[in-house]
């Protein structure tokens, strides 16, 4: 310990010294406990007071001259610089809000069509705040914190910036970073589906990916095929390109082949698909009914677009069907890490079939000008130190176990009328209500209750879609999934009381959207 300036290091914290050094001075100076003109210790005395190598606080001091908070002159010290910082916001001097500048634009008018597309507010009004209470999420689609390898990750990163340096911030190629693109290949052929480097486009997350799919294809007015329920996110980005869009139903083995048929027609651009673990319902297509959906896509030369989405998430033994990629060089295929890795990442990617892959590229490039250099180096790091197969040993297993607490919890908690298929792949239970129930009403009511879970209407383009609730169960841990379905066990005998109160001509309690 210094008793000159109060510094201290920790050998056995994960920063190394120099950046301990550099921190604690940075924090002294920005307090004023350092003030301009304050003479830090020589480099001698502070290694030797910090039981450290005196190269170690010169780095230290050089990196604190090079970033402008002390100057060095040989012969005199180290000295803290004059900040150069908005005084305003010095301690003790912190600005006072302003009223904003009055508008007079008529924005209404300038808005584009795409922006007034209802289905994109549909979600921001479903929207839930949970500040200072207890809710149990139960939409929320991603990992829980626990399930997050962040030591891992920061390991790479780490090894990343050390080997590439300042080269790791720059712009990355729009079609990816090449290590990465090519362990993205590894992974993919590990997993059935047969792709090269070349086939690869690396995107901001899976949405990225699918917005350039949106892009290359639809022109406003045309049509795309969708299943009569679909993630919510595709149903927006389809919307704003100006598609009209069409709701193809399923039966237990996929999309309905006769429906199909009937919208095979000139100005539909493609399918959208997610043969495993579907989201919102849960479904896996059946080996042969990816076969027939390949056959049709050759017959009325309508493309299918596969989002494996949760790629990697199978929960039992049971192997999956072949990919449609797999029985088709013409499917366009995304994916992310977001389900199985970290959703921070924002990394996900498209399988291109070749005569679009310029055109995807180009897209990809106007669109950002390309995908975080420093993450794609950190996540093929990541990727060639084995860390994804480890962490999948351990995702997979917890993910098993907290689908059978939620299944059990909720055979438990509610109504017997109350129906769902087990899942063996991906992290959704779809729970089928009664028609006579409201999925939006019972939604609600779950929220008064402390857990939140996800009405249908967010994921159909029908005007009047059946009741049923999407429960995820990958955000929670397992005590917290089976205290979530006894909450929403209540909530349910909330509502049911509620509508025998209004059969019988008695008024029951309004409910009322919490925003």
């Amino acid at each position: 310990m210094s008793q000159d300036v109060g510094l201290s290091v920790d050998p056995r914290r994960e920063e190394p010294i120099y950046r301990q050094i550099f921190d604690q001075v940075v924090a002294r100076i920005q307090t004023h406990a350092f003030p301009p003109g304050f003479k830090l210790p020589p480099t001698r005395v502070l290694a030797r007071t910090l039981s450290t190598h005196r190269n170690t606080v010169a780095r230290a001091y050089a990196d604190l001259e090079a970033a402008g908070f002390v100057c060095s002159t040989v012969g005199r010290g180290t000295f803290v610089e004059e900040q150069t910082a908005d005084p305003a916001r010095a301690p003790g001097n912190r600005p006072r809000p302003s009223q904003p500048a009055p508008t007079t634009m008529a924005w209404s008018s300038l808005l584009s069509r795409a922006s007034r597309v209802d289905i994109v507010g549909r979600a921001e009004r479903m929207a839930r705040f949970s500040e200072g209470r207890d809710i149990i999420n139960l939409a929320r689609m991603q990992p829980s914190v626990d399930l997050l390898p962040d030591d891992l990750m920061r390991r790479c990163i780490e090894r990343v910036m050390n080997d590439l340096g300042p080269r790791s911030m720059s712009y990355a190629p729009p079609e990816g970073v090449r290590r990465l693109r090519e362990q993205i290949a590894l992974d993919l052929n590990a997993r059935g589906v047969p792709a090269t480097m070349e086939d690869i486009l690396v995107t901001s997350g899976s949405q990225q990916g699918l917005d350039l799919v949106a892009r290359a294809l639809i022109n406003p007015g045309e049509t795309m095929l969708v299943n009569s329920y679909t993630y919510s996110g595709a149903i927006e980005i389809f919307s704003v390109a100006g598609a009209r869009l069409i709701g193809v139903p399923n039966d237990a083995e996929g999309p309905d082949l006769h429906a199909l048929e009937r919208f095979a027609r000139a100005d539909v651009k493609g399918l959208y698909l997610m043969p495993n673990g579907h989201n919102p319902t849960g479904l896996t297509i059946s080996t042969e009914r990816r076969h027939k959906l390949v056959r049709w896509s050759h017959a009325t030369g309508i493309p299918l677009i596969e989002d494996d989405f949760g790629a990697g998430l199978s929960l039992d033994a049971q192997p999956l069907p072949p990919p449609l990629r797999a029985l088709d060089g013409d499917v366009i295929h995304l994916s992310t890490f977001s389900k199985r890795l970290i959703p921070a990442l924002r990394v996900g990617f498209v399988v291109c079939p070749r005569p679009i892959r310029t055109v995807m590229r180009s897209l990809k490039r106007v669109s950002d000008l390309g995908t975080s250099t420093l993450m794609q180096n950190a996540l093929a790091e990541f990727m060639e130190r084995g860390y994804l197969r480890a962490h999948m040993n351990r995702l997979l297993p917890e993910y098993q176990l907290r689908r059978n607490v939620l299944e059990a919890s909720l055979r438990a908690a509610l109504p017997p009328e109350i129906r769902w298929n087990t899942p063996f792949h991906g992290v959704v239970l779809w729970l089928r209500l009664p028609r006579t129930m409201d999925a939006d009403r019972v939604a609600e009511e779950a929220y008064r209750h402390g857990v939140m879970v996800s009405p249908s209407s967010l994921y159909s383009v029908e005007a009047e879609p059946e009741p049923a609730l999407r429960a995820t169960f990958c955000s929670e841990p397992p005590d917290r999934l089976a205290e979530g379905a006894k909450r929403l066990g209540k909530a349910f005998k909330s509502v049911m009381a509620q509508q025998t109160r209004s059969s019988d001509g008695r008024p029951h309690d309004a409910v009322v959207e919490v925003v």
